[in-house]
């Protein structure tokens, strides 16, 4: 193989650290807590469908029950737009109780 022609692989830190920043940077820390944010939203997404299914409704009849379209069902679906009024709209409709665990100060219920 021609070492001109070869390809460099890079680990994704690697790439990380040359286009967002060193770790413990301010645009670094900021990256990291937009991912974490993501990933937290996708997993609450991930739950609202899961349990709207389990409850074998479709995106347009959980809309109806809390009055939004059924855009709406899918963006919250997809970790957008959710706030703590919607996930209590939703798992009201669901009759699905949610408990907010606050660590040492104790436990929030949502929803009963």
């Amino acid at each position: 193989i021609d070492t001109d022609m070869a390809m460099k692989t890079y680990t994704l830190e690697e790439l990380e650290d040359k286009y967002i920043g060193k770790k413990g940077t301010e645009k670094r820390n900021k990256y990291e807590q937009e991912l974490r944010e993501e990933l937290q939203a996708y997993h609450i997404g991930e739950a609202i469908k899961q349990a709207r299914l389990a409850k074998n409704l479709t995106q347009e009849q959980l809309g109806e029950k809390i009055g939004v379209q059924k855009s709406q069902i899918s963006r919250l679906e997809n970790g957008k737009s959710i706030t703590i009024s919607s996930l209590m709209r939703l798992f009201s409709a669901m009759e699905i109780p949610v408990t907010l665990d606050m660590g040492g100060i104790g436990k929030v219920v949502l929803c009963q």
